[in-house]
């Protein structure tokens, strides 16, 4: 087992898949890194020896941000728009959709499950009314006792 960046990780994989476990590493970057270390993407990381891993671990380290160090720069990004009370900012704190995306029919994963609001047949309205007045009868008989 391979330790990367806080992430165990397993023997079998390839080095290439491996890598892009690690958040701000995709395809593409995992095959920069291999290439600017001199690894062949291929290999299963437990044939790799200690000291490619440590040039791998180097090379992501000196060229790009990973883990926490980029999640904690997008969410400062996130909370300067939020304090400068910009458009984007506004739909973060609100729950939509950032980019320009149509709400009215999408937009499921940002907004959240569905909520029906306001349409209810007379039937329904009947019974609700129905279910208030027993309500308050029965509370208004409790303390006239």
């Amino acid at each position: 087992m391979v330790r990367l960046f806080g992430m165990v990780m397993q023997d079998k994989e390839r080095v290439e898949y491996a890598l892009t476990r690690i958040y701000g590493i995709g395809w593409v970057t995992a095959a920069k890194v291999c290439k600017a270390a001199g690894i062949d993407a291929h290999k299963k990381l437990g044939e790799l020896k200690e000291d490619e891993i440590k040039k791998m671990t180097a090379v992501i380290e000196n060229t790009y941000k990973v883990e926490g160090d980029l999640r904690e720069e997008l969410n400062e990004n996130v909370k300067r728009l939020r304090e400068i009370v910009s458009y984007r900012g506004m739909r973060h704190v609100k729950g939509l959709p950032v980019r320009g995306q149509r709400t009215k029919s999408n937009a499921r994963t940002k907004k959240g499950k569905r909520k029906t609001v306001g349409a209810l047949k007379k039937e329904a309205w009947a019974k609700m009314d129905q279910a208030k007045t027993q309500t308050a009868a029965a509370t208004k008989g409790e303390s006239s006792k």
